[in-house]
């Protein structure tokens, strides 16, 4: 069996060297879901990287998906301009952000885990992202979840999930199951958006990880609040599933508009967060949960080309 490797864009990496970890950020972002906030400055993105490695960083993953203007060659660049390991995406993620009439929103599961599985093998993504609403999965999102899941059979590469509102968990877990994706594979998003902590509790039970948001201003809860969920967590005896991100979405949340940006998380977030659950909590959701959540899957790590 292979040394367990994270797929950066640069290449393969052991899993132990990711070092310390921004588990949900967004580097290149543009939807119509958030007009005159696009991410798509490559110096700003540059500055983000910077800083976030000026504060102990080491590692970005990058959670957007196909057709949101994610920009492969530039955070190929990018991780080496700055010297941090950027893990992209491919997936697909919830209708409502792609613009009408976009190609992949009338593509069969067959079809996109076919474009997924190029994107993991040829163009060096490391996860496959997929969104989901606050009510029950959609035939959109199903589908977007039976591709997520053959693409995952077909490299290993874990899958990540938007959940909006921290809501849903529990179906996306149970249909993933169905499809033979092991819950330590998947990754849930957003987790700390839902108030309902018992809920939350339930959600550690299932073996994923759980990703809650540090400091993004436009849609961050109060850090109490996010400290109760990942209090609650801990609680549950489900520490080794927490990670973090700052899931910064749009650009007035980055440094170069005055925003926290990506070091917000190290400089601000993870001191808070060691203050309530203590710096041992602290430092697993920075770096040994990630290097396992973030790991391919599987003895073989298939390679197609560069």
């Amino acid at each position: 069996m292979r040394a367990e490797v994270v797929r950066t864009l640069a290449g393969a990496l052991a899993a132990a060297r990711l070092g310390v970890v921004d588990s949900h950020d967004h580097l290149f972002l543009s939807t119509p879901a958030l007009p005159g906030q696009e991410l798509a400055d490559f110096g700003a993105a540059v500055l983000e990287a910077d800083l976030f490695r000026e504060e102990g960083g080491t590692t970005i993953v990058q959670w957007t998906p196909r057709g949101l203007g994610r920009q492969l060659a530039a955070l190929r660049e990018l991780g080496h301009a700055s010297r941090v390991h950027i893990v992209a995406a491919t997936g697909r993620h919830r209708r409502e952000v792609y613009p009408p009439g976009h190609p992949l929103l009338d593509a069969s599961a067959v079809e996109l885990a076919a474009v997924f599985v190029d994107d993991v093998i040829d163009r060096r993504c490391g996860l496959i992202k997929v969104g989901t609403g606050p009510a029950c999965v959609t035939p959109f999102e199903r589908t977007s979840l039976d591709a997520a899941a053959a693409a995952h059979h077909a490299t290993g590469a874990p899958i990540a999930v938007h959940l909006e509102g921290g809501r849903g968990a529990l179906e996306v877990v149970g249909l993933l199951r169905e499809l033979e994706v092991t819950p330590e594979a998947v990754v849930l998003g957003h987790l700390g958006r839902n108030p309902d902590l018992e809920y939350i509790a339930e959600v550690s039970t299932t073996g994923t990880y759980l990703c809650v948001d540090g400091p993004s201003p436009n849609h961050a809860r109060t850090d109490t609040a996010l400290l109760s969920v990942i209090s609650r967590i801990v609680d549950t005896g489900h520490a080794d599933s927490l990670l973090i991100g700052g899931d910064t979405t749009t650009r007035s949340a980055t440094a170069a508009d005055g925003g926290a940006g990506m070091r917000g998380l190290l400089s601000q977030t993870r001191r808070t967060i060691a203050s309530r659950v203590g710096d041992a909590v602290a430092a697993a959701m920075f770096t040994t949960n990630p290097a396992r959540a973030w790991r391919l899957r599987g003895s073989e790590h298939p390679e197609r080309g560069s």
